[in-house]
């Protein structure tokens, strides 16, 4: 493994802060809204549809907008990283693995990320690129970030449809976090277990999935199972390497159609 891209919600970045001042601008109780988000995320839907369910047809852009301006905006500082981030990251820096964190959010959220100096090579929010997951153009932005080789770069999320499919539809490596609702409800799914090549419980196992110089194909995965089983890497095969374009998206499209609404 030379590169590995982290996304930012519920990978590296707690979500709590972000639907507490929801929260508090719509007027309602946090936990009145975290229900909702549940429920929005158990029947695979955005979890921004749990604001839309307190203000129906709510423009949640412009809301963003109104809040910045009257000053209650997006925060952001060490105490929303989970634990695990720094210690991980800072390993598998000094394990000579590139480190990349890309995903959606604002420029301001990419702002406030760069500030907390994590140790990563890039920093990079999908406002920054112009394209959010899970555009496949988000995925193709990621690979040239990487530089390194899709068989050789791991992306890492929480979010099946966001992260897990299109990165695996890019040719990329792939590791299902779960932490986060979504990682959490649908870390079981036939869907999920089937394409994660890896699936962990925290970031600081990516440590092991680092492959030493001159290992073979059979020294990665160690610690953490593929696609459903605890033992080594999925093959090429397993993870659709060499099908063509049309192979893949129908494949692809085969596998989101039981979470086709998990966006």
């Amino acid at each position: 493994m030379e590169t590995i891209v982290l996304g930012i919600g519920e990978t590296l970045v707690r979500d709590d802060r972000r639907w507490s001042s929801w929260a508090d601008w719509l007027g309602v109780p946090p936990h009145t809204l975290s229900a909702l988000v549940g429920a929005a995320v158990a029947q695979g839907h955005d979890a921004t549809d749990a604001l839309r369910t307190l203000r129906p047809g709510m423009d949640v852009e412009a809301a963003y907008r109104a809040r910045s301006a009257a000053g209650r905006g997006e925060h952001l500082d060490e105490s929303d990283l989970y634990q695990d981030v720094r210690p991980a990251l800072g390993e598998l820096r000094a394990a000579g693995v590139r480190v990349v964190v890309a995903g959606n959010g604002s420029a301001r959220a990419g702002e406030l990320l760069r500030a907390l100096d994590l140790p990563a090579d890039l920093v990079v929010t999908s406002a920054e690129w112009g394209v959010r997951k899970p555009d496949p153009e988000f995925f193709a932005r990621v690979a040239e970030a990487a530089e390194a080789p899709p068989a050789a770069t791991l992306y890492v999320g929480d979010h099946p449809a966001d992260d897990l499919f299109p990165a695996a539809a890019a040719g990329l490596r792939t590791a299902h976090l779960r932490r986060g609702p979504y990682g959490h409800w649908w870390a079981d799914h036939p869907d999920v277990v089937e394409t994660a090549e890896f699936r962990i419980d925290a970031l600081t196992e990516l440590v092991a999935l680092v492959r030493p110089p001159g290992a073979g194909a059979e020294a990665a995965g160690t610690g953490a199972g593929p696609a459903g089983s605890d033992g080594e890497g999925a093959s090429g095969e397993e993870t659709g390497e060499g099908e063509t374009d049309a192979a893949r998206d129908a494949r692809e499209g085969a596998r989101r159609g039981a979470l086709r609404s998990v966006r």
